[in-house]
């Protein structure tokens, strides 16, 4: 089934990222996904651990409340398209993957006048081509169904605690306040991560 999000949704998420492109549509898709799956979760119940730091983070930000700033949307540095939810109240979570599929036969030409745009080698035409294709995946991941976009799993990972309000230390090296967990103990001094790494490293 296509989309579900209404006109004025999409042009709303659209303007909080800045741009429309297909990363921004998995993104929509994806939330949509975690709405079928565990219902219509207050951002206090919804947690989000995703897998990639690519465009569709920022629409599930605006789409499920899910924030960095909450703590309750988790980055995990994996470069993998996979996105994991959990109701914090029920327990109940699952793990979705773009399927190598989703992006249809054009991703092969997309990578490539990427790398020659990046490059600045890209002919006229073949930025329109682009332009193009970018249209056209975009179209198809708004009409695809969930179940032909994702594949859906058990979670992988444990559901994350909640956000804590821990203390703050002074570093003893640059003078500034770093929350507890982030500061180490080194030479008798209580230092944040970057003077810490300033004297702990080896090369």
């Amino acid at each position: 089934m296509s989309c579900k999000l209404s006109q004025e949704t999409i042009a709303n998420v659209i303007r909080f990222h800045g741009h429309s492109c297909p990363g921004l549509k998995i993104g929509m898709r994806v939330s949509e996904l975690s709405r079928r799956e565990l219902g219509d979760l207050p951002d206090t119940r919804l947690v989000c651990v995703t897998e990639t730091d690519m465009c569709g983070v920022d629409a599930v930000q605006y789409l499920t409340g899910c924030t960095y700033g909450k703590g309750n949307l988790i980055h995990k540095d994996y470069g993998k398209t996979a996105f994991t939810f959990f109701d914090r109240e029920s327990g109940q979570g699952f793990r979705c993957l773009l399927k190598p599929g989703a992006r249809g036969d054009t991703a092969r030409e997309m990578s490539q006048l990427q790398s020659k745009i990046a490059s600045g080698k890209a002919s006229p035409s073949e930025q329109t081509r682009i332009r193009e294709l970018r249209q056209q995946l975009e179209e198809r991941l708004m009409n695809a169904d969930l179940d032909r976009l994702f594949e859906i799993m058990q979670p992988n990972t444990v559901m994350p605690r909640g956000a804590r309000i821990l203390a703050s230390l002074v570093c003893e090296a640059c003078g500034e306040a770093t929350m507890e967990s982030r500061t180490r103990r080194f030479a008798g001094q209580t230092l944040c991560l970057p003077c810490f790494n300033n004297v702990e490293q080896k090369v």
